[in-house]
């Protein structure tokens, strides 16, 4: 017997309910492949959690797996955890079997005696981060697959400070979960002690809504500029909550839904994949605001942390930004009103990951503002923002090239509200200056130089796919490039030498020419993939990200 048809034997010889047994025996009967699949090995609880397809099986998001998960969460917590009354606070997204879950996860929490707030309805990832520091829990766990396919769900948790954990408790909570080998050793029902489960509601939205509108810069735009039409569109996520709400609140009148994308519903019925940074996904919200004649489209992801936009160029046509044009748009914004106001000064700074645009730095430079960079994802922005907190430094702002942005110390993620009300506010701005948003852009090209930047995804599938992309990024240590596009390279950062970098370990790589044109490589952490990111900067710089392109791929 094979090792899968072990651990699938296992599942019908265990203490499994009868539901889950028949689905083994169907998905071996019906789908041989499928059912390999389901069982060839664990599902693997990274730094970041869990993220898997939904069914039964080892490898599958599950009530088992996700029990499992969390007795080893709950394991960690007890043996780390000071508080006599330790806390969790429990988020989920409209994602199919995402409220299933997070009901689990409660309640494996609770048998163990933690203490569980748990949002009585679907919540955005920010909003519980925000619910973390607000409570005074010890983490928190937001049940979501992001924008992945609607065959997805994830199991993400972050750390006291609102953000996802880091290394070392990242790599300790890991090691822990390991140790939670069958189902057998989950504590599903109430021991001797039993945490308390509490709902979170709008007593939570208000505090938080009210906190982010106390961020906001532009009130005398909005009011005069109340007028402006946007269409907003959740993607059937949870943003639908409370992105119209904050809009409302700022003063804007003319918020315009796309109906059909309003219905909270875990099959993206509207679209092939609930992500606003492919432009199918914002298809129908662009047809609104040609038919409403709007100036300005936003597009969030399930569990709103994601922000997508579109714009009207100068000929009147919807054109979407990318993540690096929203950053470097906000980040201008937020700058710019804050030098006026006089709260800019020493101890503020921006955060972007590394693999961002470099207009940022240009731009936060112009205003006297210090630029961290960070690995990619967010929880390294987090790290730098807990650090710095420690140290009396304040967070102004920062993001990433992938459409996740945040502002202010708040929430310890990127958040889709908060950048959805400081995008409203920019093109009031905007408009207040006889600008559009596109307008704003050119304007800031003009003044900082013109930049543009590529990603190219490279997928290679396979155990013989992973062998080709370790030896692509061998060989591009040992024979690195030359030069960029023909401007010959000044600099080469490999980020496996942390000593030399100041950063955690990371498979990186990073190459910068004469011209100020650079190029990321990365393999995937979640995908059999390697990604190419290409930034150039001047006149020419459309023509050299195709030459790049063709340099590297």
């Amino acid at each position: 017997m094979k090792e899968f048809e072990k651990r699938a034997q296992a599942w019908l010889d265990g203490d499994f309910d009868q539901e889950t047994k028949m689905k083994v025996l169907q998905l071996k009967n019906s789908d041989p492949a499928l059912f390999e699949d389901a069982f060839y090995k664990n599902l693997e609880f990274g730094t970041g959690g869990l993220r898997g397809i939904m069914g039964v099986g080892t490898n599958r998001m599950n009530k088992y797996t996700v029990g499992m998960a969390t007795q080893g969460l709950a394991n960690y917590i007890l043996a780390h955890c000071k508080d006599d009354d330790p806390k969790v606070c429990i988020s989920y997204d409209s994602r199919n079997g995402s409220k299933e879950f997070a009901k689990i996860t409660s309640q494996v929490l609770s048998a163990n005696g933690i203490h569980v707030y748990i949002f009585d309805n679907i919540r955005p990832t920010p909003e519980m981060s925000y619910a973390v520091r607000l409570k005074g829990a010890v983490a928190g766990v937001m049940i979501t697959a992001s924008h992945n396919p609607k065959e997805y769900n994830g199991y993400k948790v972050s750390w006291s400070d609102g953000g996802q954990v880091t290394s070392p408790v990242d790599k300790e909570i890991v090691a822990e979960v390991a140790k939670i080998t069958d189902p057998s050793m989950v504590k599903f029902t109430s021991g001797l002690r039993c945490g308390e489960i509490e709902a979170m509601g709008a007593d939570v939205d208000e505090k938080y809504l009210s906190d982010l509108l106390s961020l906001s810069l532009g009130a005398e735009f909005c009011s005069k500029h109340s007028d402006l039409k946007i269409v907003y569109t959740p993607l059937h996520g949870c943003g639908v909550r409370l992105v119209p709400e904050i809009l409302g609140r700022l003063g804007f009148k003319n918020i315009i839904h796309v109906p059909d994308q309003d219905v909270s519903d875990g099959d993206f019925p509207t679209v092939i994949s609930p992500n606003p940074e492919e432009p199918a996904a914002l298809k129908l919200a662009l047809e609104m605001a040609d038919k409403t004649g709007a100036d300005l489209v936003m597009g969030t992801d399930p569990d709103a942390d994601r922000l997508g936009i579109a714009v009207r160029d100068d000929s009147g046509r919807m054109v979407l930004l990318n993540g690096n044009q929203t950053a470097s748009l906000l980040t201008y914004y937020i700058l710019s009103q804050r030098a006026k106001k006089g709260t800019l000064g020493e101890g503020k700074y921006v955060v972007k990951t590394i693999v961002t645009t470099e207009l940022i730095t240009d731009i936060a430079k112009s205003f006297g503002v210090p630029v961290y960079n960070v690995l990619t994802g967010f929880k390294y922005i987090a790290e730098v923002v807990k650090r710095k907190e420690a140290e009396g430094g304040e967070f102004v702002c920062g993001g990433e090239e992938s459409y996740g942005f945040n502002v202010g110390e708040f929430v310890r993620d990127k958040d889709a509200q908060v950048s959805a009300m400081m995008v409203a506010e920019c093109a009031a701005w905007a408009a207040e200056q006889g600008l559009t948003m596109y307008g704003l852009l050119q304007k800031i090209y003009s003044e900082y130089g013109y930049r543009k930047e590529g990603l190219v995804s490279v997928v290679r599938k396979g155990i013989s796919g992973a062998e080709e992309i370790k030896a692509m990024m061998a060989s591009l240590r040992s024979n690195p490039p030359a030069d960029l596009a023909g401007s010959p390279v000044v600099r080469v950062i490999d980020y496996l030498e942390p000593e030399k970098t100041g950063q955690p370990s990371s498979n990186v790589l990073q190459f910068f020419s004469e011209a100020g044109d650079v190029v990321s490589v990365r393999p995937s952490g979640t995908e059999p993939k390697i990604k190419f990111y290409f930034g150039a900067k001047g006149d020419d710089a459309d023509a050299k990200i195709e030459a790049l392109k063709k340099q590297f791929c």
